[in-house]
Parts: C-alpha cells; structure tokens; sequence
C-alpha cells in the first residue's frame, strides 16, 4: 500500500467517525461499526494479508482514534470498540484473532499518543474490548487479554518508557474480572 493510499485509508476512516459521531453522539457503536465496515472493505478489495494486513488494520484503528479525539469523543470507549470491531471482523474474514488483537491494541495505544490522548486509558479500554469481542465470537478471553495486553506494550514500547510503565500499570491484573498477562516485557530501542 503506498503512502497515498495509507493517508486516503486514515483520512476516510477519521472522515466517517468524525461525521457518524457529529450525528450521533455515539462513540463506541460507531467505531465498530466504522472499523468493522473499513476493515472488511479494504481487505476484500486488497486481500492483504501479512505486513499488508498489519498496516491496514493500523491504519484504520488510528484513523478511528484520531477522528474521535477531533470531535472530543472518548478515546477509551473508541478504543474498546475499535477492538471489538476487529474481533468481529476477523472471525468473518478468517484472520488469526490473536495477531489481529496485538495489532490493534498496538495501534490504538500509538493512536491515542498521537492525538496527546492517555496511552494507558486506552490500553485498558483496548483490552476491555478484547475481553467484551473474545466473549461475543467465542475465543478464550485470557488468550484474548493477553494479546491486548501485549500488543499494548509493543504499541507503547515505541512510544516511551514512561509510556511502557503507564501501560503496564493500567493494561494487566485483573480487568473485567479476567487475569491479564502480558507475555514479555517490552522496552523503547534506545
């Protein structure tokens, strides 16, 4: 996907969150439902799959974050749906959960850092999300925990390490009454 597609694929996402929120006032039904809709789209129309589908998903997730943030929406409850989004979409597309957990909880951490929103407000919302999507497709919710929780670190990991131990603090115990734990440690290069 070259860069002008990948801005056209944030742009349209943020255009449709900001413009179904205006409408609405809903944050998280709308976000599903934008990520869901966009995800399926640009998949189906690239068959991305690999790296390509790790970017599609990023760019949607940050889209959706960023036109959250622009109309002063609830970058935690847009996180949550983003990842019940993808959840949903996956099991209709036949993508590995897990990846597509990791990736989305990642790009929904660096979204929010992105637009100055809290990294650890929107990790734990991104793992909520994973738990609520996990229990509405039938996945394990600890296995769908564990890739939020992870996949938030990494997102936060090329961030800061500020932002790692914020991360850390706010994405794993116990969250919706499920022990979340993250697989390793995850640390900003230096």
């Amino acid at each position: 996907m070259d860069r002008d597609n990948k801005k056209g694929l944030m742009e349209s996402v943020k255009d449709t969150v900001v413009n179904s929120i205006r409408g609405s006032g809903e944050v998280a039904n709308t976000v599903i439902e934008t990520v869901s809709g966009a995800v399926v789209t640009a998949i189906k129309g690239t068959g991305a799959v690999g790296t390509a589908l790790t970017t599609t998903l990023s760019d949607v997730l940050r889209g959706a974050i960023s036109g959250t943030a622009q109309v002063g929406g609830d970058v935690g409850s847009a996180a949550k749906g983003a990842v019940v989004g993808v959840l949903q979409t996956a099991r209709e597309l036949g993508i590995e959960s897990s990846d597509a957990i990791s990736t989305s909880a990642r790009a929904v951490v660096k979204g929010a850092a992105e637009v100055g929103s809290d990294v650890g407000i929107a990790a734990r919302s991104a793992v909520e999300g994973a738990i609520t999507g996990a229990r509405q497709v039938g996945l394990s919710v600890e296995d769908a925990a564990s890739a939020a929780a992870t996949g938030a670190l990494k997102g936060a990991g090329e961030i800061s390490q500020e932002a790692v131990e914020q991360v850390r603090k706010t994405a794993t115990g116990v969250i919706a009454g499920v022990k979340v734990v993250a697989k390793e440690p995850f640390r900003k290069a230096s």
